[in-house]
């Protein structure tokens, strides 16, 4: 009989976690679109030249403080997309999206879709960009097409 009443206060304690990150996700979601319009919105296109691009933390990117004390405690750890590029005569320090970022360049021109400080989309000026070439690892010998 305990074992039964153990396992249903178990069960009550799992359905009300899932419906606390159920609700919690559609709150994140939504907050998620509205931010994804506002960047479409704003975003404008530009010629740069890239000149260097890595992932970093964000205090050592160079990014303003005002930039650094807007993020949030736990993003501030994180590796970010930075791309290093000449936009008309100023050098400036760029977030990329993650989607884009192994499509940049490096060295070469590129056609870019900024919203404010972050790099959205990139065509390359002079004809397609190549597509980096994947590393395959090591269970990819494995597997059967």
């Amino acid at each position: 009989m305990k074992l039964w009443m153990v396992l249903l206060i178990i069960l009550v304690i799992l359905v009300i976690v899932l419906a606390v990150l159920y609700f919690l996700g559609k709150k994140a979601q939504k907050k998620q679109e509205a931010q994804q319009a506002q960047i479409e919105a704003a975003k404008q296109t530009v010629s740069m030249l890239i000149i260097d691009k890595k992932r970093m933390p964000l205090k050592e990117t160079g990014l303003p403080q005002v930039v650094i004390d807007q993020t949030p405690k736990l993003m501030r750890r994180v590796k970010l997309p930075v791309v290093k590029a000449k936009v008309g005569p100023k050098i400036m320090t760029l977030i990329s999206d993650e989607k884009i970022f192994d499509l940049i360049p490096v060295k070469k021109e590129v056609k870019a879709q900024v919203s404010g400080i972050y790099i959205v989309g990139v065509k390359g000026v002079r004809g397609p960009l190549e597509t980096p070439v994947k590393k395959k690892g090591f269970f990819s010998k494995f597997k059967k097409n």
